[in-house]
């Protein structure tokens, strides 16, 4: 399939991460940085799980990291409409403003 001049053609590459200590092959059609930094994130949350709790598995380690995970990426979300709202709000205010002055 050919790409027309407005798409963009994006190439999967291969991008070693390591998470727990054990190597991951994964594909990337980012940046391999991001890629490394994700990873890193995972770790992360994994370390703040088991600091947090003893004698958990390391299945349940990793549901309970990416509980966490999700959850964090939930109250971003939530942060983003709210933000979204108020500049709505304010533009709608402005628009209005200067529609009333130039009447």
């Amino acid at each position: 399939m050919s790409a027309s001049s407005s798409e963009v053609a994006v190439f999967m590459e291969p991008v070693k991460v390591k998470i727990r200590n054990q190597e991951y092959l994964i594909m990337c059609d980012e940046d391999k940085e991001k890629a490394h930094r994700i990873a890193e994130f995972v770790n992360e949350k994994l370390k703040e799980v088991e600091k947090e709790t003893d004698g958990l598995s390391e299945k349940r380690a990793v549901i309970l990291a990416a509980l966490n995970i999700a959850s964090d990426y939930f109250d971003i979300l939530e942060q983003r409409d709210q933000i979204l709202g108020t500049v709505r709000r304010k533009t709608r205010a402005l628009i209005d403003n200067i529609d009333s002055a130039t009447c």
